[in-house]
């Protein structure tokens, strides 16, 4: 019964008709907005008694879904019991109606991330990623009731707005693995090699995208984007399509904003393994960044 957890289609609803590496395709939109989800309502049961919590998600390189739970808490020891659960994110809704909402059910089975033995390592990165888009969590984090948990996703609904749903198989969803190991095994260098090299490019594009200034870090990558953080601020930057090995992978370039008006997009300097390094900076000056006076794009 586990085995089919999430992966049958019913006849109501959509079809996977298009390459999940394909723009626009709901299995790409879904992998996207999971891989952005900062918060979620995870549903378990005990005894046939449905039980919903709020959890705080990330996601691992492969797309299983890590959590960070306390195994005082109810859907921990529902977990412990049944592994069988679901996960719900959304989106922003288009407008007043939040059926307009994208939304993504990923059910799956999980289990906690083992922490000794072969799996030590596992662990440890796996942790550090969690940590790495709830930085605040350090807090508490080695509480010695806390534990990582993993969700493998089996399959999905995803429902794009209003009335446009279509159910996702496990295949449909979860990223090349060659390209995620690929990817997973060059990480610490794309993200050093980012933030050593293009710190610049790292602030333009989080102002770009969140209108913060400042110093912003790249803190995680994979094969669907990349993670910036400012503290305990961190944004998530999708990829144009994913991304088949290091060579190819690159923070997308920042939208149009008021900033693109002093310096358009097709100028900002490109990061990735590989690249050329950022345009040396104007005697005088210490960031590309302009003047505060500047940044609302006047002369």
């Amino acid at each position: 019964m586990a085995g089919n957890c999430g992966a049958l289609r019913t006849g109501g609803e959509q079809n996977m008709a298009t390459h999940p590496q394909e723009q626009g395709s709901p299995a790409w939109q879904a992998r996207k907005l999971l891989r952005a989800a900062r918060v979620g309502t995870l549903a378990t049961q005990a005894a046939g008694q449905p039980f919903a919590a709020l959890v705080t998600p990330a996601t691992a390189p492969d797309l299983s879904v890590l959590l960070w739970l306390s195994r005082l808490s109810e859907h921990t020891r529902h977990l412990a019991a049944e592994p069988r659960c679901a996960l719900l994110v959304a989106g922003a809704a288009e407008g007043p109606n939040p059926q307009t909402a994208p939304r993504l059910t990923l059910t799956g089975l999980a289990a906690p991330v083992a922490e000794a033995g072969e799996g030590a390592a596992e662990y440890a990165a796996l942790k550090a990623r969690w940590l790495a888009i709830h930085p605040y969590a350090a807090l508490y984090a080695d509480f010695a009731d806390f534990a990582l948990w993993r969700i493998r996703p089996m399959g999905g609904n995803f429902v794009a707005g209003f009335a446009r749903a279509t159910r996702l198989r496990q295949a449909d969803l979860v990223p090349d693995p060659a390209a995620t190991a690929a990817i997973a095994a060059a990480a610490a260098d794309i993200i050093a090699h980012c933030n050593t090299d293009h710190p610049d490019a790292m602030a333009r594009i989080a102002y770009v995208q969140t209108g913060t200034p400042g110093a912003w870090r790249m803190v995680a990558v994979d094969t669907d984007g990349c993670d910036l953080a400012q503290e305990n601020h961190v944004f998530r930057r999708p990829g144009r399509r994913p991304v088949r090995g290091p060579g190819r992978t690159r923070p997308p370039r920042p939208r149009r904003h008021p900033f693109a008006a002093v310096n358009p997009p097709s100028r900002l300097p490109a990061c990735g393994p590989g690249l050329p390094p950022s345009k040396p900076l104007s005697p005088g000056r210490t960031s590309h960044l302009p003047s505060k006076s500047r940044q609302d794009g006047r002369p």
